[in-house]
C-alpha cells in the first residue's frame, strides 16, 4: 500500500504505478471516541462505499490529552508528547488496531499526529504542549511505530501558522516523522478554513502534496482556490481535505442558512476535481465528531447520530466521481474551463455561486468532462478531442448511471441541455473521442 507522487507531480499513485484516487472521509474522533467494534463498523461501511482514505487524529481535538478514549486510556504520560504512554493494552494499542483494520479493508489512514490546538491554541481546549524538541521526539516515535502501516501523515490540524514558533513545531515534527519512518509515507498539512498548506509550506521538501480546507461554504469562489494551488510552482498535487460537510450548518450559521445536503457536497466534489485536484475528502457533520446522543452532547448542531449519518446520500455518491475518473486515462487529466463558451451574460454560463459550471479534459484528447450544476443550456468547444467525432453521455452524479447524448462531430462547438432543464439538479457531461 505504499504511495508516491506521479512523475508529472499532479497525482498520487501506488508504488507499482497504478493510480491512487484519494477519496477520504473525515473521521477526526475515530481513535478517541470509538470502541473497537464501532471503529470496525465505521471502516467496513466506508470501504464498501468506495472510500480509499479515512482521516483521523491521534491526539484529538476534544480535550484529547485529558479526556480518555473509549477504554479509559490517555495517549501521553504527564501530557508530554515526548513520552507517549505505550503500555500494553493502552491508548496506542487501540490506535494500532484501528489502523490495522483499516489497512486490512484496503483503506489508507490519513493520520494527523495531533490536532492543532496542542501547538497553537487559537481556539479549542488545548493544552498547548508542543515545543520543537518534543515535537521531533513525538514524530520520531510515531514514524518508527507506524513505519510499515498504510498511511499518509497529515500535519497541522485546523490551525494557522501564526509565528515562527508554530512553524518550528511543524517542521520539527515533520523531520521526526521522516527520520522515524525512513520516508515510507507521503506527508501533507491540514490548514484552517479557507486556506491551504501551500500558504506556509509549499516549497518545504517534506510536503509531498498540498491540502486545502476550502471549508464549510457552498459558493464556488471558495473552491476556485484549488485551481490556484494547482497552478503554483514547483508543481505539487493538491486536494481539498475539508470541504463543506453534509449535514453541517452552512457557513456556521444554521439559523440563517440551514444545513447542507448531498447536492452541496457533490458540487464541492466536482468543482475540486475538475479544478485539478488529485482527490477529495468528504465529511459528515455527525461522523467527524462521532456524535452519539446516548454518550455525549452535540457539537454545533449535528442532526442525526453518526451511525445513521454513515449512510447519508452524499457519502454513497462520492464513489461515482472516483469510478468515472478511474475509467478514463488518469495521469493526463487537466482542468480547462476554457472549453466552455461563455453566454452573453457570463453569470449564466460559466455561472457563479452554486451555479458555476466546471470542465476538465485529457490533454492528449481522449475525453472532455463538464460539470453542470443546473439545467441551463451550455455550449462546449470540442476541438480538443482528437477525433472527428465523439460519443456524448450524461452521468447522473446521484446514481452513477449513464444515458446517451448522441454521437457528434467535433469540428464545431455543440450546445447541450442537461436532462433536467430548468432545475437546480446537477449532471456530468462525458465526451469521449471516437477512435477509428
Amino acid at each position: 500500500m505504499k504511495l508516491e507522487v506521479s512523475p508529472n507531480h499532479r497525482f498520487l499513485r501506488y508504488a507499482d504505478g497504478r493510480p491512487f484516487f484519494y477519496l477520504a472521509d473525515t473521521a477526526w474522533e475515530l481513535f478517541h471516541r470509538c470502541t473497537r467494534e464501532e471503529a470496525r463498523t465505521y471502516l467496513e461501511t466506508r470501504a464498501a462505499q468506495g472510500f480509499t482514505v479515512v482521516q483521523a487524529v491521534m491526539l484529538a481535538e476534544f480535550d484529547g490529552l485529558r479526556e480518555p478514549n473509549a477504554y479509559g486510556r490517555l495517549p501521553l504520560r504527564d501530557e508530554n508528547p515526548a513520552t507517549p504512554d505505550d503500555s500494553e493494552g493502552g491508548y496506542w494499542d487501540h490506535v494500532d488496531g484501528i489502523v490495522r483494520t483499516a489497512n486490512e479493508l484496503g483503506l489508507v489512514v490519513g493520520a494527523l499526529p495531533t490536532w492543532g490546538d496542542k501547538w497553537n491554541r487559537a481556539w479549542g481546549k488545548g493544552p498547548e504542549v508542543f515545543t520543537p524538541e518534543n515535537a521531533r521526539a513525538y514524530g520520531l516515535w510515531l514514524g518508527r511505530r507506524y513505519r510499515d502501516a498504510g498511511l499518509v501523515w497529515i500535519l497541522g490540524g485546523d490551525r494557522p501558522v501564526e509565528t515562527e514558533a508554530h512553524r518550528a513545531v511543524v517542521e520539527a515534527m515533520a523531520a521526526g516523522l521522516r527520520e522515524g519512518d525512513g520516508g515510507a509515507h507521503l506527508m501533507t498539512f491540514h490548514p484552517t478554513g479557507g486556506r491551504g498548506s501551500a500558504e506556509w509550506f509549499h516549497e518545504a521538501p517534506w510536503l509531498d502534496f498540498n491540502m486545502r480546507q476550502n471549508g464549510h461554504e457552498p459558493q464556488h469562489a471558495r473552491y476556485a482556490a484549488t485551481l490556484a494551488d494547482y497552478r503554483r510552482t514547483p508543481v505539487k498535487p493538491v486536494l481539498d481535505g475539508e470541504p463543506l460537510y453534509e449535514g453541517h450548518p452552512i457557513s456556521f450559521d444554521a439559523d440563517a442558512n440551514g444545513h447542507s445536503v448531498a447536492a452541496d457536497v457533490r458540487r464541492a466534489l466536482y468543482w475540486d476535481l475538475f479544478g485539478g485536484a488529485c482527490g477529495h475528502a468528504y465529511g459528515h457533520h455527525s461522523v467527524w465528531q462521532m456524535w452519539d446522543p446516548a454518550k455525549r452532547p452535540p457539537h454545533n448542531r449535528p442532526l442525526v447520530p453518526w451511525q445513521e449519518a454513515l449512510h447519508a446520500p452524499g457519502a454513497r455518491q462520492m464513489v461515482h466521481a472516483r469510478r468515472l475518473l478511474e475509467s478514463l486515462p488518469y495521469f493526463t487529466r487537466i482542468p480547462d474551463d476554457g472549453v466552455l463558451l461563455p453566454e452573453p451574460m457570463p453569470s449564466a454560463v460559466p455561472g457563479a455561486g452554486i451555479r458555476r459550471f466546471a470542465a476538465t479534459r485529457d490533454e492528449e484528447g481522449a475525453y472532455l468532462l463538464v460539470y453542470a450544476p443546473a439545467g441551463i443550456p451550455f455550449t462546449v468547444r470540442l476541438d480538443g478531442l482528437r477525433a472527428p467525432r465523439c460519443r456524448a453521455r450524461w452521468m447522473d452524479p446521484r446514481t452513477g448511471a449513464f444515458s446517451s447524448a448522441g454521437d457528434l462531430p467535433t469540428a464545431r462547438p455543440q450546445t447541450f441541455t442537461p436532462p433536467t432543464p430548468g432545475e437546480l439538479t446537477d449532471w456530468v457531461l462525458v465526451l469521449e473521442a471516437c477512435r477509428p
